[in-house]
Order: structure tokens, then C-alpha cells, then sequence
């Protein structure tokens, strides 16, 4: 198998992960600032946490690794880190979804577009670990053999 070319990899998932904590970021002030008081400062931690970890953590990783000299490692634990805080973050807007309703909270359909931002993110982080070849799944043994055809196909 060839080696991942390091640098599209790291400039992809690089702006994809700062761009996941932009959003991120972005919704839980919005969230916030919709009904501010120290009650609701709960839907403003996640983001603010996810974005910290994405920036501070992941992005460094996914980044600088191929200009550093480093190897695919640091890729990988970068794009393992962001899939965890999508998946993190993801909970955090499926628990506020299942929340009852209250005056304290912002509507339900902001909550549920961060649930998509994060599985979109989630999604993109994995299908990366996947086809860069940071991790490799196991193939199915082949159960049928096909019949040699006659028309030389």
C-alpha cells in the first residue's frame, strides 16, 4: 500500500477540525446568549470545552505533523482525538435534546443542528482514520466463487 500523502491529509482534516470547533464554538454562544443566566451556562461548557480540546490538542497533532518531520502517529491521534470530542460533543446535544422543556433553555432545533454538525464531524473524522489508512478493518472472507465465464470476462 502506498504511504498517505501526509500534507493533504493534515490540510483537509485541519480545516475540518477547526472548522467543527468554529461551529461548535458558535453554537454554544448563540445557545447561550439566547436565554443567558448562570442556569443556562450549562449549554455553553461543551462547546467551549470541544472547541478548546479541537484547537489546543487535535489540530496541533493533525497539523504540524508533516511539516514537524513526524510520522502518520501524530495524524492519527489527532483524527482519533476529534472523533472522540465529535462523539462527545454529539451526546452533549443529544442530552439537551432529551431535556424537558424549560424558559432556561433555547429552542430544541438549535440543539438538534449542533447533534448534526457533530455527526458530521464525527463522520468525517472516522471515514479519515479509515481511508487514509490510519486503521484497517477486517475483510470478509470470499464466500462465493465465481464460475470461469466462457465470453473471456
Amino acid at each position: 500500500a502506498a504511504a498517505p500523502d501526509l500534507d493533504t491529509i493534515a490540510l483537509v482534516v485541519g480545516q475540518e477540525n477547526y472548522g467543527l470547533a468554529l461551529v461548535a464554538l458558535g453554537e454554544g454562544i448563540y445557545s447561550f446568549v439566547q436565554a443567558p443566566s448562570w442556569a443556562n451556562i450549562k449549554v455553553l461548557i461543551p462547546p467551549v470545552l470541544a472547541a478548546g480540546v479541537l484547537v489546543a490538542v487535535a489540530g496541533p497533532l493533525i497539523v504540524t505533523a508533516p511539516s514537524s518531520g513526524d510520522n502518520a502517529n501524530d495524524v492519527a491521534l489527532g483524527l482519533w482525538i476529534a472523533t472522540a470530542v465529535s462523539t462527545g460533543l454529539g451526546a452533549s446535544y443529544v442530552l439537551r435534546l432529551l431535556a424537558p422543556p424549560s424558559d432556561t433553555f433555547v429552542p430544541k432545533e438549535v440543539a438538534f443542528l449542533g447533534l448534526l454538525v457533530s455527526l458530521a464531524g464525527f463522520f468525517s473524522f472516522s471515514q479519515n482514520l479509515i481511508v487514509d489508512g490510519f486503521v484497517t478493518l477486517p475483510q470478509l472472507p470470499q464466500l462465493l466463487e465465481m464460475p470461469p465465464s466462457d465470453n473471456g470476462v
